[in-house]
């Protein structure tokens, strides 16, 4: 009898347990929309993301502009490097002269970014310009070279370009690679009749680019980053629209016409860190606003550029009112006159003077922008923090004075500062509302401990302010600062709050996007390549599963009658759920965040003849598990179906989640 008991006592309490597990999803009302741009992707170029990285170009230093304007660069013979050439913001080159003896060579040898990489079969477009100054003619030898090669020659791809005239002319010629070769180097000789040759702005791009395009992206990046399906494209940072000073903030305005004529500018992230330091690192701007605006047409996405508002960087310089560091607020007219600039280059008619350069890039169509980013991570002083007062608002209210006046359908986004909370997060918040900006840019690079406790941070946040754009988040493991299955987990418990709140929150992306393996100054990251491959990690198919599958809007899911968040007694569940109007699907997403595995009941009310879901599941067993350039696909979503009770009110689905599992279930209404 005492046995008796015990086993019903055991299996009563099982039964309670799975009961806490029982969560109703109620799609008979539909909540609040999701908006399209609800996840999307941020590009900064940090860790070589732009050159070296999506930007196709394999020459580094290619216009003699670096500061050592033979960085990246083995010349050798007779040279000299000049600077009155044809393009007025890169005027330097390099002249190329007859050695002396037919025995010696002059010429250039060009290092890449990280090695020259080429694949079999592979064919390649260089370009130049060039010129034989004193007149006559001569002959260029481009190779291909592997300068480790025990073969007797060390060129094993080759083309000659005749170069005449006294006139500045721009050549190109096709190379293709017998082989594949991951460090190899571009080798220009002076042959044939050894004129004095000048050459400027020498470039290589693979000739399958993303979309063909000359000036075009390396294309197994950009597909990654089409597969994301981004709602919305913020660029082009981060920290690098600040600069470490005025000086060399982004400027948009440089980034665009003609490619030979955008000039150098200092990347924010070469020297930063001392422990991962790339004094070689510059932005050619080569991937600049017009680009950045085609790809958000490729992807469908909105674009959201960012714009200095006269702050440089706040973190590297901390004193608002030392001389030359920032702009004073009577002195913003430049950089105001930029943004509108900025509208009229995207939106303007083609006789405006900025639609015009638009058009001139091959592009007559507006761009159709809709939302404008003032400042990245600015923020004010409060008495106790240096007392220095409004330094970031009373600049950003200059600019939304200027731009609502003359564009007052742009959306303004403003920001919170660096940090998710505190006195700097506390004192801008509602200083947003004041403003009446549309939305407003949240940052937070947190711990795993953060992630799991802050499962309910917006459902309490105020509903009649700005919307809010979650512009850089990741899960920063705690000692363990690099990508690993766990902490993507995480970022998919944190999501479903996102997704809950989808009426405060309208947009959210990832951050940081992409990281050179041979190139990092930051991670976790969530696409990682060398110069052949490349790999999609964990948190980039969390983020990818969540685009797509955001639904148009958000359901009730509750488990006794709460959100599930994580919150005590719900054993580390964290859940949402939204109905897709345009597939009549019902779209659950659960996040088991526990070590053990969980009973949980889906009490589907209003769905009634549903008899299979599909399943999409993360999952790995070992938590410091990461897909790698060997082995991309050893962590992936995988797909399968699972049976649904029907009921004449409600259909059911029973599962055991496994223990740290992300998993959606999609079930036709």
């Amino acid at each position: 009898m005492k046995r008796l008991t015990f086993l019903l006592l055991f299996a009563a309490s099982l039964m309670a347990t799975a009961q806490t597990h029982v969560m109703d999803v109620n799609t008979q009302k539909l909540g609040a929309p999701v908006q399209p741009t609800m996840y999307g992707i941020f590009f900064e170029d940090i860790n070589y993301a732009a050159d070296g990285g999506l930007y196709a170009e394999m020459v580094k230093n290619r216009s003699f502009e670096f500061p050592q304007h033979l960085m990246g660069w083995r010349a050798y013979g007779n040279f000299d490097v000049e600077d009155d050439g044809p393009f007025e913001r890169n005027p330097h080159y390099v002249r190329l002269k007859y050695s002396g003896h037919s025995d010696k060579f002059t010429g250039l040898e060009n290092e890449g970014f990280f090695g020259i990489a080429v694949k079999k079969d592979a064919t390649y477009r260089f370009s130049l310009w060039a010129r034989c100054p004193e007149g006559g003619k001569s002959t260029l030898e481009v190779s291909f070279v592997d300068n480790d090669s025990m073969g007797e020659d060390q060129r094993f791809a080759t083309v000659k370009i005749d170069i005449s005239g006294k006139d500045w002319k721009k050549y190109t010629a096709t190379l293709k690679s017998p082989r594949t070769e991951a460090k190899g180097a571009l080798r220009i000789f002076l042959a044939g009749d050894k004129a004095t040759t000048d050459v400027e702005h020498i470039s290589l791009f693979p000739t399958d680019t993303w979309k063909g395009r000359e000036n075009g992206m390396r294309k197994d990046l950009a597909q990654a980053l089409f597969d994301m399906h981004p709602g919305v494209f913020r660029f082009p940072g981060g920290c690098i629209v600040e600069g470490t000073d005025l000086e060399t903030r982004y400027q948009w305005k440089n980034s665009v016409g003609p490619v030979e004529n955008r000039p150098l500018n200092e990347n924010r992230w070469h020297y930063t860190f001392g422990h991962r330091f790339y004094p070689d690192y510059f932005q050619s701007y080569g991937l600049g606003f017009f680009e950045f605006f085609q790809l958000c047409e490729d992807f469908g996405s909105e674009a959201l550029p960012v714009i200095s508002c006269g702050l440089s960087c706040q973190f590297q310089n901390p004193d608002p009112t030392k001389p030359g560091v920032h702009i004073a607020v009577d002195d913003l007219d430049d950089y105001i006159q930029d943004a509108l600039d900025l509208v009229e280059f995207a939106n303007g008619p083609v006789d405006s003077k900025w639609g015009k350069v638009r058009a001139d890039m091959g592009h007559p169509e507006p761009f159709n922008l809709k939302y404008l980013g003032v400042g990245n991570e600015q923020w004010d002083y409060d008495e106790s923090h240096g007392g220095f007062g409004p330094v970031f608002t009373e600049r950003l209210k200059k600019f939304s004075d200027a731009i609502r006046a003359k564009y007052p359908a742009l959306k303004l986004i403003g920001t919170t500062g660096p940090n998710s909370e505190g006195w700097d997060f506390d004192l801008l918040q509602p200083r947003m509302k004041e403003l009446k900006v549309d939305l407003y840019d949240e940052h937070y690079y947190r711990n795993e401990e953060w992630f799991l406790s802050h499962g309910l941070r917006y459902d309490t946040y105020d509903r009649k302010g700005p919307r809010v754009f979650a512009g850089e988040y990741a899960c920063h493991g705690k000692g363990k600062k690099w990508n690993h299955f766990e902490t993507s987990l995480y970022e998919a418990a944190h999501m479903t709050g996102i997704e809950r709140n989808a009426d405060i929150v309208h947009m959210a992306t990832y951050a940081p996007l992409f990281a050179h393996v041979e190139g990092w100054q930051w991670r976790p990251d969530a696409i990682w390549f060398d110069n052949l491959r490349s790999f999609r990690s964990v948190s980039y198919y969390v983020q990818q599963l969540y685009a797509m599958n955001k639904g148009t809007n958000v359901l009730s899911l509750t488990m006794q009658k709460q959100p599930v968040a994580g919150q005590p007694g719900q054993d580390g569940l964290f859940a949402s759920s939204v109905f897709d109007s345009q597939t009549g699907e019902v779209i659950i997403k659960i996040v088991n965040t526990s070590d053990t595995p969980q009973p949980i009941t889906l009490n589907l009310q209003g769905v009634k003849s549903a008899t299979t879901a599909v399943t999409i599941t993360l999952h790995s067993d070992n938590m410091d598990g990461e897909n790698t350039l060997d082995r991309p696909d050893l962590i992936i979503p995988v797909q399968d179906s699972i049976d649904v009770t029907p009921g004449k009110k409600a259909s059911t689905i029973t599962d055991d989640l496994p223990a740290k599992t992300f998993k959606i279930y999609k079930v036709k209404k």
